[in-house]
């Protein structure tokens, strides 16, 4: 205790030292004490006690005191934001200031200050700032808009400040041109429906012009700027990629990124026969190569970078091979990228090369790489069919050093070049049997296991081989255990009577002694097919086997072409789009490459020059259940131009008087590994029908489909399993219908009509939102009598009632039609001209919908009246 108390009154000592010093009439003094807070500040003591006497040293000419006056400002502006108004009045003064540098800083230090008391304060002086002489000022100044903003979005707004924003990138002054335009997109990415970055070939041309003077950071905003514009033809896009190759030999490697990625978007437009689409290929090769001459750690960013590149374009480091050849002193993260792009780039032309090198990187003392440079070889195998035999017998080499891991690796391999050729190099099957007994890694016993089953019939011990793994069965992993379950099934239908009682010994510990289920069930269908149907069995176990994919590794094509847009940032070192991993981000915007021949007729019609896809119709959140049914546009007119959607899964419009919904993809393939979901609803002999179409664009086959839905407003559940009879391989559609009740659990969903679906396969369990349309609820025996209809009319509580106008519809014997939609017109008369319809409707929980609707002939607006009961 007493030590505590000695070091708070060695704390409250200092501090009343500080506070007189900084009172003291001595400017050296003065600035000493200054100095003192600020070192204490950066340590963590808290000095937050000194604000007013620190406050106090603003008013002085010195600039560096008035610096370290506004640094301590920024840290304690937050905790103490009464006192820190006390600094307004010095500001707006300092911003008036005949020393830019002063101004600027002042400017720069309120647009730090993340107080909303002192954002109305710094309104005036930013506006002067903004149009400041000085260059310096106005390119300071662009930056504290984008900070004002991220405070006070509605102010900056308000007063005009982003129209100014748009005007500075007009500037003489590159720099300041750099500021607005990095603020500019900060602020896009935030609201990227706002079009503030209105891209056209002028301001295309303002940018360009630019870049040649600015510092690097500035082009690195530019050069990301540009990467969001859509050129309107290939001639532009030409002209841009010229302007734009001579930042390639910037010694900023994060310039020369910034370059690659413009340059790697804008080719998808300029025809591959044009001389200049070759020589621009040439250009892109020497830059990416310097960037690995650098330190490790931007080497790896490189490497990931230059991955992304050559799975889209790997003519640009076809003869760049040798750069990739891994070196003694590599970092182990930096090797094995290296190692992956060396696969990814070998060719019949360069295989004996690359081989060599594997072949000596196998033998290298660290584990990992020597693991990674064996499957290597077994990848060079499949890739290049020329090279396969003489991978192998690399392998085999490889096998006879007897070093374990070695070994392992090598059986791995060998079990997918199998599979790749199959009644090809099974020879070399006796030379893996011999190093049977010193396999201990579950996936290399699966390998191995694999191949007994597999060629069963040349091996003579077969069943000797496999019982000596069945010994100790449960001792195993699930991947061994499932493995030695098939293999043992194959080998029975190969050789039935042989192996009778090894075959059942091995489903007898499947069923009776196994907990796992995976495997419990595995091997109670196989028990099943073989007492009740060997020949399915045999059809079944034996069946021809697919070949496996060239390459199984490589980046999807949508997320690809999302990555390439992102080089030079973290999604590309990560490989993950950056809604993956940027947490709440509002801002995420999936980007695309341009596809060739594009043209683009209104390039200012949306920011990056491409105009927004119409979005689906959105049903209105009126508060009453018919601005559901109808699925009409009951809001006040909206400006003219699509209206952006908001998730990307909202339901398409319905027709209710004949037409039907638009399929709309719920789940993209870049968010489920592949597997796109489009879909629709309808109603169908009173069942509810989920359209479903499955599109596989991945490289590997689909199996295993089901489908479950989370508790919902109306209970909807499916009705039965998700029938996927057959596999669906890469590039296959298949069209499900999914029959739905609508007696599952029930929770109140926002919007009422949200649904959310999970939907498994073998390679993963995804997730998606969609809407259905509430009309899909009405059933059938909705007419109600027309005596019911008026007493129930009466009865219905004036809070339970609602109106509401429709506008520009037009209805053509509308009665017929929504009747056919279970929408049913009770009675009709006419009054003042005007015609009546009352109708009913029934929903599936027993809600009733009781409407009057006015229509005027000629008039394509109307009234609705609604009212709602349920049945008791």
């Amino acid at each position: 205790m007493r030590s505590v108390m000695f070091r708070f009154h060695v704390c409250a000592g200092e501090i009343f030292e500080l506070k007189a010093e900084l009172n003291s009439d001595k400017k050296e003094k003065k600035k000493e004490a200054v100095k003192k807070v600020i070192a204490s500040m950066t340590v963590g003591k808290d000095v937050s006690a000194l604000f007013p006497d620190v406050v106090n040293c603003m008013q002085t000419d010195n600039l560096e005191l008035k610096k370290l006056v506004y640094l301590y400002l920024m840290n304690y502006a937050k905790s103490q934001p009464d006192m820190a108004i006390m600094a307004v009045n010095t500001f707006v003064k300092d911003c008036e200031d005949p020393n830019p540098l002063i101004r600027a800083l002042a400017v720069r230090t309120m647009g730090c200050i993340r107080v909303d008391k002192i954002t109305e304060y710094l309104c005036e002086p930013l506006r002067k700032c903004l149009k400041d002489e000085d260059p310096y000022v106005r390119k300071t100044a662009a930056v504290c808009v984008a900070k004002l903003h991220d405070i006070n979005a509605q102010l900056v707004e308000d007063q005009g400040f982003l129209d100014t924003l748009k005007d500075l990138i007009s500037d003489s002054n590159p720099m300041v041109v750099a500021n607005a335009v990095a603020a500019l997109s900060e602020i896009a990415e935030s609201h990227p429906n706002s079009n503030l970055l209105d891209l056209n070939p002028q301001s295309i041309n303002k940018l360009l012009t630019a870049l040649n003077e600015c510092t690097e950071w500035g082009q690195i905003f530019i050069l990301d700027c540009l990467a969001n514009y859509t050129p309107r033809d290939d001639r532009e896009s030409q002209s841009i990629c010229e302007r734009v190759t001579p930042r390639l030999s910037h010694a900023n490697s994060a310039v020369v990124l910034s370059a690659v990625k413009v340059l790697m978007k804008f080719m998808e437009m300029l025809p591959k026969d044009l001389d200049y689409y070759g020589t621009l290929l040439k250009k892109l090769a020497p830059p990416l190569v310097t960037l690995l001459s650098a330190e490790p750690e931007l080497q790896y960013v490189a490497l990931r970078n230059i991955n992304l590149i050559v799975q889209k374009r790997p003519e640009i480091l076809k003869h760049e091979m040798k750069v990739f050849f891994v070196k003694y002193n590599d970092p182990i993260y930096v090797k094995l990228e290296k190692l992956d792009i060396m696969i990814r780039l070998a060719s019949q032309a360069n295989i004996a090369q690359v081989l060599a090198e594997l072949k000596e990187y196998a033998t290298e003392v660290d584990v990992d790489f020597v693991r990674k440079a064996v499957r290597a070889i077994g990848r060079c195998a499949i890739k290049v069919e020329q090279s396969a035999e003489r991978c192998v017998s690399t392998l085999l080499d490889l096998i006879q050093t007897k070093v374990n891991y070695v070994v392992q690796e090598a059986i791995v391999v060998i079990k997918d070049i199998f599979r790749k050729y199959p009644n090809k190099y099974e020879s070399v099957i006796a030379t893996l049997c011999e190093n049977l007994d010193s396999l201990d890694e579950p996936e290399a016993r699966a390998a191995m296991i694999w191949i007994v089953g597999e060629y069963a019939e040349r091996i003579d011990n077969a069943d000797e081989l496999l019982e000596s793994f069945l010994e100790g069965f449960h001792d195993e992993s699930t991947q061994v255990q499932l493995q030695l379950l098939t293999a043992i099934v194959k080998l029975f239908l190969k050789k039935p009577t042989e192996t009778q009682e090894l075959v059942q010994q091995v489903l007898s510990l499947a069923t009776q002694d196994s907990d796992n289920p995976d495997l419990r069930d595995r091997g109670y269908i196989y028990w099943r097919l073989l007492s009740t149907d060997p020949v399915a069995a045999k059809e079944v176990v034996l069946a021809e086997k697919p070949l496996i994919s060239e390459e199984t590794d490589l980046i999807e094509p949508t997320l690809l072409e999302e990555l390439i847009c992102h080089i030079g940032t973290l999604a590309s070192v990560y490989h993950k789009p950056p809604s993956a991993f940027v947490e709440g981000s509002r801002g995420v915007m999936h980007k695309r490459l341009p596809a060739q021949g594009t043209e683009c007729p209104d390039v200012g019609n949306a920011a990056g020059g491409s105009a927004p896809e119409a979005a689906p119709s959105i049903i209105p959140s009126q508060g009453d259940l018919l601005g559901d049914l109808l699925n009409l546009d009951l809001a006040p007119p909206t400006t003219a131009g699509p209206t952006p959607s908001t998730s990307g899964m909202q339901m398409g419009g319905m027709d209710l008087l004949g037409g039907g919904l638009d399929s709309l993809v719920w789940l993209p393939a870049m968010k489920a590994k592949g597997l796109e979901i489009s879909g629709t609803f309808a109603r169908r002999a009173g069942v509810i029908q989920m359209e479903l179409v499955l599109t596989n664009k991945a490289m590997s086959v689909m199996t295993d489909f089901a489908i479950q839905f989370n508790r919902n407003s109306f209970g909807l559940a499916p009705a039965g399993p998700l029938q996927v009879l057959t596999p669906l391989g890469p590039n296959q559609t298949i069209e499900v219908s999914l029959p739905l009740s609508t007696v599952g659990p029930v929770m109140k969903m926002d919007p009422l009509n949200n649904l959310q679906v999970a939907v498994k396969n073998n390679i993963d369990v995804f997730y998606f939102s969609c809407q259905y349309p509430i009309s899909m609820l009405f059933v059938e025996d909705g007419k109600m009598e027309r005596q019911v209809f008026l007493a129930t009319w009466k009865d219905i509580p004036n809070d339970n009632e609602s109106q509401f106008q429709i506008q520009d519809c037009h209805l053509n014997s509308a009665s017929n039609k929504l009747q056919g939609s279970n929408i049913f017109t009770i009675a009709k008369r006419t009054v003042e001209g005007q015609d009546m319809l009352y109708m009913s409707i029934k929903l599936s929980n027993g809600i009733w919908v009781l409407a009057e609707l006015k229509v005027q002939a000629g008039n394509p607006n109307y009234t609705v009246s609604s009212g709602t009961r349920r049945d008791r």
